[in-house]
């Protein structure tokens, strides 16, 4: 697919400009900010609509153009990207694909919606978790499906995918990865995953009821559309009425669009997939890095641009809230996340807001 020269691409600088805030804001793990372009699609397409012109077939447009931007944000074909609105539902249509009292290997601790369709999915799965450093270790035989999130929200840690995809492929599982806290500041090869769970919201900055699942030829085989509507026939505009065919392809697990949502997130896909990934990485983690250095924290083997560190009481998330920080707190740690819009000075800012 074609992709920008390095030389054409917006520079982080630029990209910056795109935000109206973000100083102080260490939070795209929780919430990304929207994009000036975002915002002003958003806006413009409210004041038509409460004007009398909403106009159905420009939200189509915009849903296929941001199908085709994250396309190209984790290197495969449009064609095998499906549309949605929530993790869970992703998830849970994976959890359909599997035989009933199959074994499936989670990521101990891992975020909720991702466990849960496994769990409650009235197949009699056998759900076995692990600790995500020992996962590739604890696949086995009778593992059918590995799932774990590429990088963990509780703690920012960075899964290792090359033992995992491995260990899997050794014992003929399939994987699962939820790359949500990953894509938009992690280069992400979605190829080399059966199936692969993004909602937009976060680091990609889109607005809340965007998701995406990538399939692969191999699991569309097996996994059935539960959840197909007028969007999952070949052409949504003929598939409106009675039992139609389904798309061939990975579209066939569409559901029905949250069409202004996809008129705003049009835009921020844009500006991440027009990024220079390398660069966006380096930029992160190395804010990450500098904020760890000066916490005193250990530099994961693995670079994240989350940080967290355990603050059972909420002191310190209370002095960076108190400082003008905006950032999180989870599982007992505090929580910070530096993304595009941010640079050095929010590093300090933070730093000092903590006595460091």
């Amino acid at each position: 697919m074609p992709t920008l020269a390095a030389s054409s691409r917006p520079t982080l600088t630029a990209a910056r400009s795109q935000f109206t805030g973000g100083r102080g804001y260490l939070a795209a793990c929780t919430v990304g900010l929207p994009t000036r372009a975002s915002r002003a699609a958003i806006i413009a397409d409210l004041d038509a609509a409460a004007a009398g012109r909403p106009d159905p077939m420009a939200y189509s447009a915009a849903v296929e153009r941001s199908r085709a931007h994250f396309a190209t944000l984790v290197g495969i074909g449009a064609e095998r990207v499906a549309i949605g609105s929530q993790a869970s539902v992703a998830a849970a249509l994976v959890a359909a694909s599997l035989p009933h009292g199959a074994e499936v290997l989670i990521a101990d601790g891992d975020f909720s919606s991702i466990v849960l369709p496994f769990v409650h999915s009235g197949r009699g799965l056998r759900v076995r978790t692990a600790a995500l450093d020992d996962l590739a270790g604890a696949v086995g035989p009778d593992t059918s499906l590995v799932v774990f999130s590429l990088v963990q929200s509780a703690t920012g840690e960075v899964a290792d995918v090359d033992a995992i995809l491995a260990a899997a492929a050794a014992h003929g599982a399939r994987t699962l990865c939820d790359a949500t806290q990953a894509i938009g500041w992690l280069p992400v090869d979605a190829s080399r995953f059966d199936a692969l769970i993004c909602h937009a919201y976060k680091w990609l900055c889109a607005p809340r009821g965007v998701s995406f699942l990538t399939v692969s030829p191999g699991l569309q085989s097996d996994m059935p559309a539960l959840f197909a509507g007028w969007y999952a026939g070949p052409d949504p505009w003929t598939s409106c009425y009675g039992a139609v065919e389904l798309a061939a392809d990975a579209t066939r697990y569409d559901v029905s669009p949250a069409w202004q949502a996809f008129v705003g997130a049009e835009h921020a896909l844009a500006l991440f997939a027009s990024l220079d990934a390398r660069a966006v990485h380096e930029h992160t983690t190395g804010l990450a890095r500098r904020f760890r250095g000066g916490m005193g924290h250990d530099v994961p083997e693995r670079g994240s641009a989350i940080v967290t560190w355990a603050d059972a009481g909420g002191t310190d998330l209370a002095a960076l809230t108190v400082a003008g920080v905006v950032a999180s707190g989870r599982a007992g740690r505090a929580r910070v996340a530096f993304h595009v819009f941010n640079d050095e000075d929010d590093v300090d800012l933070a730093l000092r807001a903590l006595g460091r």
